[in-house]
């Protein structure tokens, strides 16, 4: 469904973000991208979104394909019209519309391709949006506005979502909920998922096939049951292990562990 083919991408002409970049999401599939903070994660979902372009973003190498389509020369609205859907970092939902003017905004992606948008499936999913849907969207609280950015995400009938770190500041009972949603929708509607998450634990709960990034460039991968019971993934990500060594890198575990063989 999407393949990003080694490439580079730098800011301002000088600031660069990733660096031979690579990953898959077959169609279908959930896939995890985890990583520290500033790794670049953010930066691949919007170089796949083509919203890049819109921060003085540049891809200067490689190429990127949805459905195998090369996307470099589209605009961001296109790629939605096509089937492509950023859920942001921070929900980004109009705040000053009702929930209902939200849902209504967002079938603009279905202009021109004969499909009807369908609000009350939204409301069964997330039965307290119908509950405010005449309310102002920048009254509601952060687990509510996060299932408004779902459900636009969903009016625009998408074939796949990008998600941008879905359970960011919201209660564990909310990203309980927003989780299982991630589920139905890619079980019961056969939307291809990539996900970004800080939460390993979740990602890995959720995904069938993750990649770790640090500094602009993917340095692990595979089946996410396999990274999870990966004693490197296990010490740096899940806190597990190590005797709590202080390390900020996830090369800095491996580097330690061979040191750690070596010396023994």
């Amino acid at each position: 469904m999407l393949s990003v083919e080694n490439i580079d991408v730098v800011y301002h002409h000088t600031v660069q973000a990733l660096r031979g970049m690579s990953l898959d999401v077959p169609k279908g599939k959930i896939v995890a991208l985890l990583g520290s903070n500033g790794a670049g994660k953010t930066t691949t979902l919007k170089t796949a979104s083509n919203l890049v372009q819109l921060e003085n973003g540049h891809v200067r190498e490689g190429r990127i394909r949805f459905k195998d389509q090369n996307i470099a020369q589209l605009s961001a609205d296109a790629l939605v019209h096509q089937g492509l859907f950023h859920i942001r970092e921070g929900r980004r939902i109009f705040s000053e519309l009702t929930v209902d003017d939200n849902l209504v905004a967002a079938s603009y992606a279905l202009k021109g391709r004969n499909i009807r948008p369908d609000y009350e499936k939204i409301y069964s999913f997330f039965p307290r949006l119908k509950e405010r849907r005449k309310q102002v969207a920048g009254y509601l609280s952060g687990g509510e506005q996060q299932m408004l950015a779902f459900g636009r995400a969903m009016i625009a009938a998408p074939e796949m979502i990008l998600m941008d770190e879905p359970s960011l500041g919201l209660a564990p009972k909310i990203i309980t909920e927003i989780f299982d949603t991630i589920r139905r929708l890619n079980a019961d509607d056969g939307i291809t998922i990539l996900l970004v998450e800080q939460n390993a634990h979740l990602a890995f709960s959720i995904a069938d096939y993750s990649y770790i990034m640090e500094s602009g460039q993917i340095v692990m991968e595979g089946r996410s049951e396999k990274l999870r019971d990966d004693p490197d993934v296990r010490s740096f990500y899940l806190g597990v292990g190590d005797e709590g060594s202080e390390r900020t890198s996830f090369r800095d575990v491996k580097h330690y562990k061979r040191r750690k063989r070596w010396l023994s």
